[in-house]
């Protein structure tokens, strides 16, 4: 097999167009210049509708784990409780990077699979109306399961004063989002997703509500303190090195999606979420996720009695160059995960489908060659 021809079918990091590549490749620059403040400012603007704001996009070198940790050292002062959703493994984390910090942290556990309602959040905050802030994931990538941030976002506002801080990492880019109008304070997301860049950047936009709590708050930081990016921002730099290669190859992604539009963009992830489910279901293997909260980035498909996951993956992954993510957490080896976000569309999932249909046939999985495949197309007729 040629493994430059490897399918890589995960949740992050997902395949990078070639153009991002050639951009990538841009002679270095220096990171004081006017070039350098020309394209930091051009980016960051340009990253606004993909938030939903209008406030500056801030960009971090570091992955999205800092971006995570970047809303909490600065929104959460000293002595603080704060509430977090916890849907799956990126929930948990949130979760685990305030007890790190010593925050009293109220987990809103919910089974992994199932989204938050409404319903849920306040039910959680009647018996918790003390919390400066409420995490929320919106795609939680561990489960294929997107919840629904507009309405939490909602419940926050009308049971608290708290702020509403939400991971969207494995989804921006390729959801909608409208930060301001839905009433997120902190919005989070990363680069090695639906925005097409290999892992390094973080991306961190935060509303006036935030502002006021961020800059009175004495928690110490330094690499990762929203003050400091905010005022080098102002003179139109960064206060430290950034990964200026990257930033290049970000300019090239934000062309992509200009070029594409973002309304054609979240059409293309909903299609390609459609076709991976109806797909999936033909071939009467179990989703994880209900349809109402289905991610269109990721789709996770339980064990059952019929095949091992780990079996199937290895047989893909050896015999066929298609990768598939497993399960994280409690879910290894129990489930695994189809990514569909980013430089991927209708082609990719037909052929995902097609080997995923060949691996189990191989496996000495009874299922009907072609069926999986014919059902995604059918979706597919609906849209072209």
């Amino acid at each position: 097999m040629w493994t430059e021809k490897t399918m890589l079918r995960i949740p992050g990091p997902t395949p990078i167009p070639p153009r991002v590549v050639h951009a990538m490749g841009t002679p270095m620059i220096g990171h004081r210049s006017g070039a350098f403040s020309n394209l930091l400012v051009q980016v960051s603007e340009e990253l606004k509708p993909i938030f939903g704001t209008k406030e500056n996009v801030y960009i971090l070198t570091g992955s999205g784990t800092s971006g995570l940790e970047t809303a909490v050292v600065n929104a959460i002062a000293p002595g603080e409780e704060v509430a977090v959703i916890v849907t799956g493994s990126f929930g948990d984390r949130f979760a685990k990077i305030n007890e790190k910090f010593g925050i009293t942290t109220h987990r809103l556990d919910l089974e992994w699979g199932k989204a938050c309602t409404p319903e849920l959040l306040a039910s959680f905050l009647d018996q918790h109306p003390q919390v400066s802030a409420v995490f929320a994931t919106y795609c939680e990538t561990s489960t294929g399961v997107l919840n629904p941030v507009d309405q939490l976002a909602k419940v926050v506002k009308e049971k608290t004063d708290a702020l509403f801080i939400v991971d969207g990492v494995s989804c921006l880019g390729a959801v909608p989002c409208k930060m301001d109008h839905w009433g997120i304070d902190v919005l989070v997301t990363g680069s090695q997703k639906a925005l097409m860049l290999p892992p390094g950047l973080a991306f961190i936009a935060a509303s006036q509500k935030a502002w006021d709590k961020i800059e009175s708050n004495p928690r110490p930081r330094f690499y990762l303190d929203m003050v400091a990016y905010r005022k080098n921002y102002e003179k139109e730099t960064s206060p430290y090195t950034p990964a200026v290669s990257l930033i290049f190859g970000l300019r090239e992604v934000l062309q992509m999606i200009k070029e594409e539009g973002l309304e054609e963009i979240v059409n293309r992830h909903e299609i390609m979420k459609e076709m991976t489910r109806a797909g999936i279901k033909a071939l009467n293997l179990p989703l994880l996720a209900e349809d109402q909260y289905a991610s269109p980035t990721v789709t996770a498909i339980a064990n059952c009695p019929r095949y091992d996951s780990e079996e199937l993956r290895k047989i893909l992954r050896t015999k066929h160059n298609l990768v598939l993510a497993g399960g994280q957490n409690h879910l290894k080896g129990k489930i695994f995960r189809i990514g569909h976000m980013g430089y991927c569309d209708a082609s990719d999932v037909l052929i995902t489908l097609s080997l995923i249909e060949l691996a189990l046939t191989q496996l000495n999985v009874s299922i009907e060659l072609g069926k999986g495949v014919k059902a995604a197309q059918e979706v597919l007729l609906q849209y072209v």
